[in-house]
């Protein structure tokens, strides 16, 4: 792939953008030698503005989403795109959340180019664990845990109960749940149907990843072999 079709594909700028970065003399080898728009490089030997390229087709990040972002492109207000550097949401293939936290969730955010990855991640089959530390507004009765794990719990408005899921009490109104499936507003829907209300929600886990000390509103990089935590 020529490199000028490589940088505008991650996301650097568009075609005429990035020929015109070539010209300023922008883009090196490794040694800091100028290349130009036809030559071709390893992606790895390649640096913009004396840094590496961002990684190729295949990156997965993870965010520590703060509460008052929307997973979204297109909604008003701020988005957890906002949260990464402008040239990620110009790459090609597309840079997309693996599922979603609602507006007023935190915590655990995955997001990949690679679309085999993302619908591995959630795919049901996958039955990848995903886990919530919840506040909650009342005291626990003392029978959510049992109900959770039964496998009956049946949410309003829809027909399939819900798949076990697992509750650690951490405190009178903390819990810590660990659920396989994904539905909209889960956790939320879940107290709700045993009549408490969540006042705080922070996904801490995501198969065998976890935040491991990721500040509020940063992201970084996973390898390979983090990715691959995701399914042990």
């Amino acid at each position: 792939m020529k490199l000028v079709r490589l940088l505008a594909n991650l996301g650097y700028g568009s075609r005429k953008q990035v020929a015109a970065m070539f010209r300023e003399g922008l883009v090196t080898d490794a040694a800091g030698a100028v290349l130009y728009a036809d030559d071709k490089a390893d992606h790895a030997d390649v640096r913009f503005d004396g840094e590496p390229l961002d990684p190729p087709q295949g990156m997965l990040l993870m965010l520590n989403k703060p509460t008052g972002y929307t997973c979204s492109r297109k909604d008003v207000g701020r988005l957890v795109y906002d949260l990464l550097p402008p040239r990620f949401a110009l790459r090609n293939p597309v840079l997309s959340t693996v599922g979603r936290l609602d507006r007023e969730t935190s915590g655990l955010l995955l997001f990949t180019d690679d679309g085999q990855l993302l619908h591995r991640i959630i795919s049901p089959k996958a039955s990848v664990s995903k886990v919530y530390d919840a506040t909650l507004a009342d005291d626990l009765r003392g029978d959510e845990a049992a109900t959770f794990a039964a496998g009956t719990l049946m949410l309003e408005g829809e027909t399939t109960p819900l798949e076990p899921a697992s509750m650690d009490v951490l405190g009178p109104r903390h819990v810590r749940l660990t659920l396989t499936e994904g539905r909209y507003h889960q956790v939320r829907r879940m107290f709700a149907a045993v009549g408490n209300h969540v006042e705080t929600l922070e996904r801490v886990a995501l198969g065998g990843l976890t935040l491991d000390g990721l500040p509020s509103g940063e992201w970084r990089l996973l390898t390979a072999g983090e990715t691959a935590r995701i399914f042990a």
